[in-house]
């Protein structure tokens, strides 16, 4: 893919001082770090390796990335390794995806507290799917699914939802069939969207009776008990928007699939178009109507604003699994589920390479060949070859 002409960390690097200087409360140490990374990323501060080409010998430096899960250069090696790691445990069955997404009248509530929040909407979402797909009347079986949460929309406002992507069918209650669906929906979107209504309000409820939601600002009437639960009962009173796709093909199509969705961010490089006169430039897809591309131009402190609400915090997990596919019976319920399906293990024996050395993830520019790295640089060793050059050139 042609590199991107504009990226976050320009942006943050030419705009963040004036940023941060105009900051409320709410840029906490997390954010800090996400910022400071987003800066650093394959700069000479985080140190390089060598790299040379594998067919004409050709060499270069290559800058270290930052590896953090919120900056947009840094996602195509994490998931890789985390699609090649699920290769090894799909299913011969279609998929659906079924998306969750949690009403705007919450937005705030879930700024101020996003790990209990968001946590609430992975459990809500995950029991729903559960406890839908175990009645007789829709599956009867126990499914087992991975559930990925994203934070924004295609503005970058705060859009909390949750996308989950579930084998088609599941175990029986005996564990000694695979059950098949017997529409050609997998569950009723109705019944989903109703459940998880429920289940959400009644956790945020328990979460308010035992104290771990906070209340700043505008929303510290919240805490009054009665506020409170007239914030639920309007919110109760809409119906929650629960989305199903049609069901997509089997597993040689779910990596491709998945690979949209799970190690995404707020918004890519790819979409930025301009930064003028303190304004940013980016496309969006205007889903309101048919998904019809538009720009929008923010101001730059609009623009980070934006991005930066979508650090989540630390140690919070935003890839999980359920049901059989849950870690703790993954190991036993999957060679279970192959053995239903009479199928095999899509597992793939690599042929043994004999040069171990790691690619550098990126072809030769003289040649295209692969380039691999050959040797780690210090940060000191970055500044001495520059101090170096510096002088060849000048002379």
């Amino acid at each position: 893919m042609k590199r991107p002409c504009l990226e976050v960390a320009d942006i943050v690097r030419r705009r963040g001082s004036d940023f941060l200087d105009n900051q409320p409360g709410w840029f906490t140490f997390q954010h800090l770090k996400v910022y400071r990374a987003v800066v650093a990323c394959r700069t000479q501060t985080l140190g390089g390796h060598l790299d040379q080409c594998s067919q004409c010998g050709y060499r270069a430096i290559s800058y270290c990335s930052c590896r953090n899960r919120h900056c947009p250069k840094c996602q195509t090696n994490a998931r890789n390794k985390w699609l090649a790691a699920r290769s090894k445990e799909l299913l011969g069955v279609g998929y659906f995806h079924v998306v969750f997404t949690l009403p705007h009248q919450f937005s705030g509530l879930a700024l101020q507290n996003k790990r209990v929040i968001y946590d609430l909407l992975f459990r809500a979402c995950a029991e729903t799917l559960l406890e839908v797909a175990a009645n007789p009347e829709h599956l009867g079986a126990e499914i087992g699914f991975l559930s990925v949460l994203h934070t924004w929309g295609q503005n970058l406002l705060h859009h909390p939802h949750v996308h989950c992507v579930i084998p088609t069918g599941g175990l029986s209650t005996d564990h000694t069939a695979w059950v098949h669906p017997r529409y050609n929906f997998f569950l009723p979107v109705e019944v989903l969207s109703e459940v998880f209504r429920g289940k959400f309000i009644a956790a945020l409820k328990r979460a308010f009776r035992r104290g771990k939601l906070v209340f700043h600002g505008r929303l510290r009437c919240l805490s009054n008990r009665k506020m409170f639960r007239a914030l639920l009962r309007s919110v109760f009173a809409h119906d929650w928007v629960v989305y199903a796709k049609k069901p997509f093909g089997g597993p040689e199509h779910v990596l491709h699939y998945l690979a949209r969705y799970t190690h995404r961010v707020a918004i890519s490089n790819h979409r930025l178009i301009s930064l003028d006169d303190g304004k940013v430039t980016f496309r969006w897809k205007d889903y309101a109507h048919g998904g019809k591309q538009r720009l929008m131009t923010l101001g730059s402190d609009e623009f980070l604003r934006r991005f930066f609400l979508h650090v989540l915090p630390h140690g919070f997990v935003r890839i999980r699994f359920f049901g059989f596919l849950a870690n703790r019976s993954r190991a036993i319920m999957l060679p279970l589920c192959r053995r239903l399906l009479e199928m095999r293990s899509l597992e793939h024996t690599s042929d043994s390479v004999a040069d171990a050395r790691p690619p550098a993830g990126w072809k030769c520019p003289c040649c295209s060949g692969p380039m691999v790295i050959i040797g780690t640089l210090t940060v000191q060793q970055l500044r001495w070859f520059s101090v170096e050059q510096a002088t060849v050139d000048t002379s």
